[in-house]
């Protein structure tokens, strides 16, 4: 089994929004445009992985210290 790799998601979110504007900008040239669309799918199933396994690492704190088995939806709006 492969060890999972430790993902800085902020770093990695950073990434790809330097990615999105260089290839918005529309200044590179084909190839090169394909190689760093290639680089941010990447990155974003990364991230997505990172945030999949911060859930569930959520859900069995939440489960372990009596919690709800739901979580609980999250209001941004204060």
């Amino acid at each position: 089994m492969a060890a999972k790799k430790n993902i800085d998601l902020e770093k990695s979110l950073g990434q790809l929004e330097g990615l999105v504007e260089e290839l918005e900008s529309g200044d590179l040239p084909l190839e090169k445009a394909m190689q760093k669309f290639e680089q941010g799918v990447k990155l974003t199933r990364n991230c997505q992985t990172a945030l999949k396994d911060a859930e569930q690492r959520v859900e069995i704190l939440l489960k372990s210290a009596g919690g709800d088995e739901s979580l609980a939806a999250y209001d941004t709006e204060e």
